[in-house]
């Protein structure tokens, strides 16, 4: 049945029944939610804009993966677990179609990870806008934070970086790409996978971690400059799939896309030296793609090398909604 009003809108595509530590959920002028003893609330927020966080022409499925996704993986740069989340939709209009696709992605990946919608607000407005929160759990003093890094740290990432970036250059008519690298590096764009379960595993070993949404230069000069510290960063052990390889042979800067394209929404973190071998094989046993990139120094600063020791300069520094075009 089409949704006539704002709120036949929620009924038909956003009302779920109460999940855990949900007293009170969509429906009502508030949410009442339970926070078990021992635990911290962790809260992020994301607003997505139609053109600027995903192309014009994305599937409202992947859309809706999208929206959730992002703040799924800042839970999980903090360690937290997934429980709640409360959305803001402005549309245009109001079109049952493009609702049900949202929907469907929204909540497929909400089962997934254990979230409830428990509520939030729909508008209408001349410009498609999501706004998401995120709600988790983390156990007390162990949530994962930006300013633990510490002077002989080692620094990794889960994934491979620069795929999405890729995806939207190839959109842009700047790089060619066979079809099969440009939809795989098109999915990269739509679905990211966030890294919950990475996270929760970290909250024993990282000493600092960040998510990254900016492009990775960017996000993990925030942890540095959170942390007092600085950095050495080795180009050649920065994780490439083959399919962002097979697409940027020709450029003079292969790794520009990777370091600072953003839209990776994976993790980065530094771990204890002494921590390494525990890490690695934890990861290795769950097969979850892990790379050292580099280490923490005491002199402020991040510096990057090529595998032959020259030293390399990128001039972007990420995206940036007021510096970027």
């Amino acid at each position: 049945m089409a949704a006539g009003s704002e709120f036949d809108l929620i009924r038909e595509f956003f009302t779920t029944p109460g999940g855990k530590g949900v007293a009170l959920g969509v429906g009502d002028d508030c949410a009442l939610l339970e926070i078990p003893a021992g635990m911290e609330l962790a809260v992020s927020m994301d607003t997505l804009l139609e053109g600027v966080h995903f192309p014009d022409d994305t599937a409202a499925a992947d859309v809706g993966v999208k929206a959730l996704a992002v703040g799924l993986s800042d839970l999980a740069a903090m360690g937290a677990e997934p429980a709640w989340a409360t959305l803001a939709l402005t549309l245009p209009g109001i079109d049952d179609s493009w609702l049900r696709g949202f929907s469907e992605g929204f909540f497929s990946l909400a089962r997934q990870y254990g979230v409830t919608l428990v509520g939030g607000d729909t508008t209408r407005g001349p410009l498609m806008t999501i706004t998401l929160q995120v709600h988790g759990l983390v156990p007390k003093g162990q949530a994962l934070r930006r300013d633990g890094a510490r002077c002989g740290d080692l620094i990794y990432v889960t994934g491979s970086l620069g795929d999405a970036a890729l995806a939207l250059q190839i959109l842009r008519g700047e790089i060619s790409a066979g079809q099969p690298h440009a939809t795989w590096l098109r999915r990269q764009l739509d679905r990211p996978v966030p890294r919950v379960m990475q996270g929760i595993a970290l909250r024993r070993l990282a000493s600092a971690a960040i998510d990254i949404s900016d492009g990775l230069l960017a996000d993990l000069r925030h942890l540095l400059r959170a942390s007092s510290v600085g950095a050495r960063l080795e180009l050649d052990f920065v994780p490439l799939s083959e399919h962002y390889l097979a697409c940027t042979g020709a450029l003079d800067d292969r790794y520009r896309p990777a370091l600072s394209g953003g839209d990776d929404y994976e993790l980065c973190f530094t771990v204890p030296a002494q921590k390494k071998g525990e890490l690695e094989q934890l990861f290795a046993q769950r097969n979850w793609p892990l790379s050292a990139i580099g280490s923490i120094e005491q002199v402020p600063g991040l510096r990057c090398f090529y595998p032959d020791g020259r030293h390399y300069h990128c001039d972007s520094e990420g995206f940036d909604h007021f510096a970027s075009p």
